[in-house]
Formats: structure tokens, sequence, C-alpha cells
């Protein structure tokens, strides 16, 4: 039976996070994962049970998720897959890429690096005098603001001590469930991509439950002098989620990609 791997965007906003949810009773939530899954069921004529990497929460938004299913008749030519999946798909979704793989791929266990992005309005550069604080209705739904200018150099000096292999639990949601909360980050930077806005990237092994938002978050601390940049191995040392920052709101964050290092190859 063969499986396939597929590369998904798409906009959270409207959406209750990836993971398919059917409360008892109640009609299902609307998720990337149902969406997708009932667009791929409908196309096959028939039930398939599509896994995704990264368990995104509700508002959070994509450009490179990975899904994988298995299917027993599949008729469209790989090539056009993702078109005829996208034609059964609302606008705020969509496959850009799809491809076969081995049978056992797991793209959950198989992934060996993901990065994810956070764009970050601050101060008053770059909004309109009309908008008087209010988040810009062009980019809200993608966009998180903070009303105070940030120090953009003390936040870079920050990201340093953010990267390595350590217990992250200092920044990650309480309870964690995992069994381990040491991760490994690769990289970590800051900067500004255009007056008043600001993009954060993060790569690693792997993330906590809000993991990336909560980094942010204090990184935004340090950047309005409330933490110094050199306090930050200090509370990671300290595995407190209370020393460190807030959790930032999730429409700022997008899941960029997620590597397999050939895992995914047939």
């Amino acid at each position: 039976m063969p499986r396939f791997h597929l590369r998904v965007a798409y906009d959270g906003t409207d959406f209750h996070g990836w993971q398919r949810q059917e409360p008892p009773d109640l009609e299902p939530l609307r998720t990337a994962q149902g969406v997708l899954t009932d667009a791929i069921a409908h196309l096959l004529h028939e039930r398939v049970s599509v896994n995704g990497a990264s368990r995104t929460d509700r508002g959070v938004h994509a450009r490179g998720q990975v899904a994988a299913f298995s299917a027993t008749h599949c008729r469209v030519p790989l090539e056009r897959l993702p078109m005829a999946i996208n034609s059964r798909l609302p606008p705020d979704i969509e496959v850009r890429e799809a491809k076969l793989v081995r049978d056992e791929f797991d793209p959950v266990r198989d992934c060996v690096s993901k990065s994810y992005s956070y764009r970050l309005r601050h101060g008053s550069l770059g909004r309109p005098p009309h908008v008087n604080g209010r988040p810009d209705p062009f980019d809200r739904d993608m966009t998180a603001s903070c009303h105070q200018a940030l120090d953009l150099a003390a936040m870079q000096r920050a990201t340093h001590a953010m990267t390595g292999t350590a217990d992250f639990k200092s920044f990650a949601h309480a309870p964690e469930q995992r069994e381990t909360t040491v991760r490994t980050v690769h990289t970590c930077t800051v900067n500004a991509i255009g007056p008043g806005l600001l993009r954060f990237d993060v790569a690693g092994s792997g993330f906590l439950y809000h993991m990336v938002r909560i980094m942010v978050g204090t990184l935004v601390d340090v950047g309005r002098g409330r933490l110094d940049a050199s306090a930050i191995p200090q509370i990671i040392a300290s595995c407190d989620r209370t020393q460190a920052g807030q959790t930032m709101p999730a429409q700022g964050l997008c899941l960029e990609w997620i590597h397999y290092g050939g895992k995914d190859c047939l």
C-alpha cells in the first residue's frame, strides 16, 4: 500500500489547531488535520488516517507542516495529487507538495529538525497614525504586537544563550507531560525585517509545548529591559517556568519547515 508525504501550508486563524478534535456529543471542531483528512478521503473514496509532524495550536500557522497517509487505491498521478486535494480544500489550507515515501515513514518519529518563525510588531514605527496602537488590520492574524519599543541589540545578545542541548523546562507550559524536557536548539535569531517589525527564528530537534512562544516572550522581556541578557543561562538552569517570560500570542507563530535527513526517502 503506497504511502504519501505531503507538505502542507495553512492560515491557522480559523482552525482549532492541527489535531483532529471530536468532543463527545458535539460537532467536531474545525482543525487542519480534520479538513485535510476529509478532503483526501473524498478524493480517494476510502477512509484514510492522516498523521501530522507537529500538533500546532489554535491560531498557529504553517508553511511547512508535513503530513503522511497510506491509501489502498490512488489513481491520481503523483504530480497532480496536490492539485486534486486542493480542489477539495477551503482556501485557508493548501497542499504544496506530494511524494512517495517508504511504508514505515512516520512524520513524528523520523523528524530530525524543525523550524518556527515568530513575527512581532513593536513600538509605533510602521504603524499608520489612525491605528492608534491597535494591531494593523492587514496582518493582525499573522503578526503579534507589543506597544513598547524593544531593544533589538539586547535581544540578539540573549539569543546566543538559548542554543545548545539543555533541559528547557523553564520554557515549557506547565505541567509538561513529555518523558524528558531536554531539547537541542540549533539556532535562535531575531532580526528587524521592516520598520517596527521583528522576526524571530528558532530551529531545533524538537520543542516542548509552547516552548517557542515562551522563548520569544523571554526575549521580549529582555527587549523591554525587564530582564538582562546575561540572565538567560540562569533561567534555563532553574528549570522554573516562573523565571521565564510570558507565553506570546499564537498568531505570530508559524511552522516553517521540517527536515528528515533522508529518512523520508524511498
